[in-house]
C-alpha cells in the first residue's frame, strides 16, 4: 500500500513537471490546461484555509505541488494569476506558525521566485518576509527568511544602488530598534545591517545610525551585537574584500585541461564562465574604488553618543550588564574619545577604582584607558591615573608581568599625552630599565626612548642620550605645550628630497665630476635637473623663484664632523648620519625648500608614491629602523584600537610553557598521526598522487620467496662463472652501462 502511494506521488510530480515544461514552451496552446489547474488551486486553497491544522499529508502534498506549478508559470498568465501573490502572503502571514514545514518553505520559495520573475517587487517581498523574521518561533524558518532577504538585497543592488529600496528597509530597521528598547527582536536588524555593511551594499551613514540606536538599547544581546559591529565591522569588510580579490582563475590551466581531455559541452561552459569572471574582475579593477569610510567616522554627533553610552551603561549603578559587555562598551567609548578627540573628563575619574592588579580583566581596562587619551585631554585629569598605575603595578614587590603591564600602559598613555608625566615619577620609572626581567626592562626602555623624542627635558642628563642632548642644546627639540599641534606637511617628502640628492650625486659621478658641485656649476646642474625631471612638462618660472629655489651648498668647517659624513659615498656613513640632529635639521631644511620653492611634476608625484610604498613595505617587514631601535613602540594606524595583548608583555619576552613550546614546534609542519621521517612523508605523498617508483624501490618491496631462487643460484656458481660476471660488470661500467656512451 505504501509503495503504491509513493509511486502515485512520483507519477503526479512527473506530470506536474511535464506540464510546467510544456506551458513554458507554448503558453497559448496549454492555456486550457492551466485554467484547470488554477481552478483546482482555488478549491484546494479554500479547503485549506477552512482548517489549516486538520489537513492531511496527501492534501498538503497536492497543495504543495500545485503552488510550485503556478509559481513557475505565473509570468506566462499575468491576468489569471493576479491574486496569486496576495494569497501566498495571506497564508504565510496568518498561518506560518501552524503550517507544515515543507509547505511553509515552498510558499517562501515561491514568493522569491515571483520576485525573480518581476511579478512582485522587492519592497513587497521584503515587507512580507521581515515581520515573519522577527516573530516566527521556528529557527529554521528564521534562517531561511534571513537568507532570502539578504540575497534579494544583494540582487537588487548588484547592477546599481537601489536607493528607494535601501531607504525603505533602513527605515523599517530603524523603527524596529527604536520602537521597543528592551525587545530582543532588534538583534535581527543588527545582523542584517552587519551583513549588508560587510558586503559593501550599505556604506553610508544611515546604517550607522541604526547600530547607534541599538547601542542605547536595554537588552544585553542587542547592546553586545551593536558594540561588536563598531569594533569589528570594518575589519570584517576588509577581510572579505581581500578574500574576494585573492580568487584568481588561471585561464591557461583550464585551456590546457580542455585540450588534453575529451571535449564536452560541460568543459566549454566551464571555460566560458571562467572567461566571464575574469572580464568582470577586470571591469571592477578599472572602476574607481569607493570611499569606504569607517563606521566610527560616519557617526553623527559622536560627543552626544559617547555621553549617552557612558551615563546609561557605565555610570548608571542600576545597569545589569555583565563585565564582558561593560568592557566592550568601555572599549567603544574610549575608541571614539581617542579617535574624535572628545572631551570626557568624568570618564577618567571613573577609571580610578578599577586600576588595581586584582581587578578582573585589568589589562583590557588599561588598554581602554590608553586609547581614550589624546593630546587635548587636560594633563590634570591623567596625572592621578598614571600615579595610581605606578603605585599599584610598578613596584619591587609586584610580579614581573604586573610591572611590565603597568609600564606599557603608562607608555601608551604618555605617547598620546606626554604632558601627563612628571619629572620625578619619570626618573623613578626609568630605573626599571636595569631590571633582570626582560619584559620589565624592555617596557622601561620603551618609556625612555619615547621621552627622548617628546620630552627630553624631563629626563636626567645621563638618560637623554647623545641625540636628544644635542637637539636640546641647539634648540631643535622642545616639549610641545598643551593644545599645540605640529605643522602638517606632505607625507614622504623627505624620501623624495633624499632620492633627488642621490640622483644628482649619481649623475655627477657618471660624468666623472666630484659629488658636491662648485658654485659655478650649481646653476647648470639646476637646469639639467629641471629638464630631466619634467618629462615634457613645462613650468614657467620668473627670476625670483629660480633664485630662491636653488640648492644651497653649505660650507662646513673642520669641527663639524657629522656634516662632513654626508659627502661620503659610504653607505655606513649615511646610516650613522640618520640619527644625527644636525643632519635632521639639514634634511628638514631641504624638505621645506622642496615643498615651498619647487613645483612637483607628475613624475615627482609618481616617484613619491613609489617611495612611500617601499618605505611602508620596509617598515612592515622589520627594516633597518626597527632593527636599530628595538625598543620603539609598535606602529599602528590611528583608527586601530589598543588591545590587552599590546599592554601585556609579548610572548617572546617571557618563558614559554610546555604546551606553547610544542605548539611552536608544530607550527609550519604537516599534520601527521604518527612520527615519520621526511623521506617517508614524501613517499606517502608520492603514492597518494599515484606516481610510479624506481626499480630499486620495487626490488625492495618484492616478496622474499621470489628472490630466494636467485640468491641460491649465486651460491652455486663456480669461480669461473663468478669471474665472468665480475668482468662483465667492470666492462659495462667502463663503457657507460648497457646503453654505452657514444663519443
Amino acid at each position: 500500500m505504501v509503495k503504491r502511494k509513493v509511486a502515485a506521488l512520483e507519477k503526479l510530480d512527473a506530470d506536474f513537471a511535464s506540464l510546467q515544461y510544456k506551458i513554458r514552451r507554448d503558453p497559448k496552446s496549454y492555456k486550457d490546461d492551466f485554467i484547470k489547474q488554477w481552478e483546482q488551486y482555488e478549491s484546494q486553497r479554500e479547503i485549506f484555509l477552512m482548517a489549516p491544522t486538520a489537513a492531511t499529508a496527501d492534501s498538503i502534498e497536492s497543495f504543495h505541488n500545485i503552488i510550485d506549478l503556478i509559481a513557475h508559470v505565473a509570468d506566462c498568465y499575468p491576468e489569471e494569476t493576479t491574486r496569486f501573490p496576495d494569497d501566498l502572503k495571506l497564508i504565510l502571514n496568518e498561518h506560518h506558525t501552524t503550517l507544515h514545514p515543507d509547505l511553509r518553505d515552498k510558499i517562501v520559495g515561491s514568493l522569491v521566485l515571483l520576485r525573480r520573475k518581476d511579478v512582485i517587487d522587492s519592497a513587497s517581498l521584503l515587507t512580507t518576509l521581515f515581520p515573519i523574521l522577527v516573530s516566527s518561533p521556528s529557527k529554521t524558518l528564521r534562517e531561511l527568511v534571513f537568507q532570502k532577504i539578504l540575497s534579494d538585497m544583494r540582487n537588487s543592488n548588484s547592477k546599481s544602488i537601489n536607493h528607494p529600496l535601501n531607504r525603505t528597509i533602513q527605515t523599517v530597521l530603524y523603527n524596529l530598534v527604536t520602537a521597543d528598547r528592551g525587545s530582543p527582536r532588534a538583534i535581527w536588524a543588527i545582523k542584517l545591517t552587519r551583513e549588508l555593511w560587510k558586503r559593501q551594499i550599505w556604506t553610508d551613514a544611515k546604517p550607522v545610525d541604526i547600530i547607534k540606536e541599538a547601542c542605547l538599547a536595554d537588552n544585553e544581546k542587542v547592546i553586545l551585537g551593536a558594540t561588536r559591529f563598531f569594533l569589528g565591522g570594518d575589519k570584517e569588510r576588509e577581510e572579505l574584500e581581500d578574500d574576494s580579490s585573492d580568487e584568481e582563475i588561471d585561464l591557461s590551466k583550464i585551456r590546457h585541461q580542455i585540450g588534453i581531455n575529451k571535449k564536452t559541452k560541460k568543459q566549454k561552459k566551464t571555460y566560458e564562465k571562467a572567461v566571464n569572471k575574469v572580464r568582470r574582475d577586470e571591469r571592477k579593477k578599472s572602476k574607481p574604488h569607493p570611499l569606504n569610510f569607517s563606521a566610527l567616522h560616519l557617526l553623527h554627533d559622536p560627543q552626544g553618543f559617547v555621553e549617552q553610552l557612558f551615563s546609561k551603561h557605565l555610570q548608571n549603578t542600576r545597569s545589569k550588564l555583565s563585565l564582558d559587555t561593560k568592557l566592550l562598551v568601555l572599549q567603544l567609548i574610549t575608541r571614539l574619545v581617542g579617535l574624535h578627540k572628545l572631551t570626557m573628563v568624568a570618564l577618567y575619574s571613573w577609571f580610578i577604582k578599577y586600576l588595581t592588579p586584582r581587578q578582573q580583566s585589568v589589562t583590557s581596562i588599561l588598554a581602554s584607558l590608553a586609547q581614550g587619551a589624546h593630546n587635548l585631554v587636560p594633563p590634570d585629569a591623567l596625572e592621578p591615573l598614571i600615579q595610581k598605575i605606578a603605585n599599584e603595578f610598578v613596584s619591587e614587590a609586584a610580579a614581573a608581568e604586573v610591572a611590565a603591564a603597568g609600564l606599557n600602559s603608562i607608555r601608551e598613555i604618555c605617547a598620546r599625552q606626554p604632558l601627563a608625566m612628571s619629572d620625578t615619577l619619570l626618573n623613578d620609572l626609568v630605573q626599571y630599565r636595569k631590571s633582570k626581567d626582560k619584559g620589565v626592562m624592555m617596557a622601561a626602555k620603551g618609556l625612555v626612548s619615547l621621552y627622548r623624542e617628546v620630552g627630553a627635558e624631563l629626563l636626567q642628563k645621563k638618560d637623554r642620550g647623545k641625540n636628544a642632548t644635542i637637539a636640546l642644546k641647539n634648540g631643535l627639540q622642545h616639549q610641545q605645550k598643551f593644545g599645540e599641534e605640529k605643522a602638517g606637511g606632505i607625507e614622504g617628502l623627505d624620501l623624495l628630497a633624499k632620492w633627488k640628492d642621490e640622483e644628482k650625486r649619481r649623475k655627477r659621478l657618471e660624468k666623472g665630476l666630484p659629488e658636491t658641485p662648485g658654485s659655478d656649476e650649481e646653476d647648470k646642474d639646476k637646469d639639467e635637473e629641471n629638464d630631466s625631471d619634467s618629462d615634457g612638462w613645462e613650468v614657467d618660472s620668473n627670476d625670483d623663484s629660480s633664485d630662491s629655489g636653488d640648492w644651497i651648498n653649505v660650507e662646513h668647517s673642520d669641527d663639524e664632523a657629522p656634516a662632513l659624513k654626508k659627502t661620503k659615498g659610504d653607505g655606513s656613513a649615511d646610516s650613522d648620519d640618520e640619527d644625527d640632529p644636525e643632519s635632521t635639521a639639514n634634511q628638514l631644511e631641504r624638505m621645506q625648500l622642496l615643498a615651498t620653492t619647487t613645483i612637483l611634476t607628475p613624475a615627482d608625484l609618481q616617484k613619491l608614491q613609489e617611495l612611500r610604498a617601499a618605505a611602508a613595505i620596509e617598515v612592515a617587514a622589520g627594516g633597518s629602523q626597527r632593527r636599530k631601535r628595538p625598543n620603539a613602540p609598535e606602529i599602528r594606524h590611528t583608527d586601530d584600537g589598543l588591545t590587552a595583548e599590546n599592554i601585556e608583555a609579548p610572548a617572546k619576552l617571557r618563558k614559554l610553557t610546555k604546551e606553547e613550546k610544542v605548539a611552536l614546534a608544530k607550527e609550519g609542519k604537516p599534520d601527521r598521526e604518527e612520527h615519520k621521517s621526511t623521506q617517508a612523508i614524501k613517499k606517502s605523498k608520492k603514492e597518494a598522487a599515484g606516481k610510479s617508483t624506481s626499480n630499486r624501490e620495487k626490488q625492495r618491496k618484492k616478496n622474499f620467496l621470489m628472490t630466494l631462487g636467485k640468491a641460491k643460484s649465486k651460491q652455486k656458481r663456480s669461480l669461473v662463472e663468478t669471474r665472468k660476471v665480475l668482468r662483465g660488470h667492470v666492462e659495462r661500467s667502463t663503457r657507460g652501462g648497457r646503453r654505452r656512451n657514444f663519443a
